[in-house]
């Protein structure tokens, strides 16, 4: 019996659809994966609750900040979900890579297909963007969660520094001090990657050298037991000819 209870909480864990826990901060609000420094790429999870009892969330809409535009925004794929990228032109070009952005994203709908948030749970909508903004601490997405009975929720209102927190709050997101490397986590991954390679290969070296230096330390012993045994052979054959020659006189 607890050995199925285990397995039920980590199969609810797992699932890509969770149950709430509660109505404590049962707002649409985004999270990055890991961190989401200045000036660097980030994976962010916008989390979308089911806050009504009778009715299932099938569509939300998140705006992008147009103050600070972000040259680079890729969903990720979520089963039962179509996904539709708005674009627009940018009155200031971003210049990334060497290269000028004249239109960034500024819209990103999700709209349930084989797939819904029934009530009681909620579901995550995964992000790429980059880069963050280097003069900025936080970004504001306005975002809007539409119900199968037509009710339209809009999570729009910014919240203010010291006051409370608005009845329907945009998410926001807080970015980190800037990273030497601009690129999060991955950066590091490669890093430590390197790193393992580089120890596999004086690893690799080491052994090598070891056996050369086993195969030498062989050979030598091998000629050096050679001579010996030649030089052996050559005084038993002495030997025995200096006997032969004192038994005829």
């Amino acid at each position: 019996m607890k050995l199925s209870r285990i397995a039920l909480a980590g199969g609810v864990a797992a699932s890509t659809v969770l149950l709430i826990a509660g109505p404590a901060a049962a707002h649409v609000s985004v999270q990055p994966v890991g961190e989401a420094a200045k000036g660097g790429y980030a994976t962010l999870n916008f989390k979308v609750p089911n806050e009504r009892d009778q009715a299932s969330t099938v569509k939300l809409e998140v705006n992008f900040p147009a103050d600070h535009p972000l040259s680079s925004v890729t969903p990720q794929a979520v089963p039962g979900w179509d996904i539709k990228i708005d674009k627009s032109k940018l009155d200031k070009p971003l210049e990334v890579h060497g290269k000028k952005i004249t239109e960034a994203v500024s819209k990103v709908t999700w709209t349930a297909d084989d797939s819904e948030i029934a009530p009681g749970y909620f579901q995550q909508f995964p992000v790429s963007v980059g880069a963050l903004p280097e003069d900025a601490d936080q970004l504001v997405f306005k975002a809007v969660q539409t119900y199968d009975n037509k009710e339209v929720v809009r999570w729009i209102e910014e919240p203010t520094e010291g006051g409370e927190e608005p009845d329907s709050p945009a998410p926001v997101l807080k970015l980190s001090a800037a990273s030497d490397d601009h690129h999060g986590g991955g950066a590091a991954d490669d890093a430590k990657e390197g790193d393992d390679h580089k120890a596999a290969d004086t690893a690799a070296s080491t052994k090598e050298t070891h056996a050369a230096a086993s195969s030498s330390s062989s050979d030598t012993t091998a000629r050096t037991l050679g001579i010996i045994g030649i030089v052996i052979g050559v005084a038993g054959v002495a030997f025995g000819v200096l006997a032969g020659r004192r038994r005829s006189a």
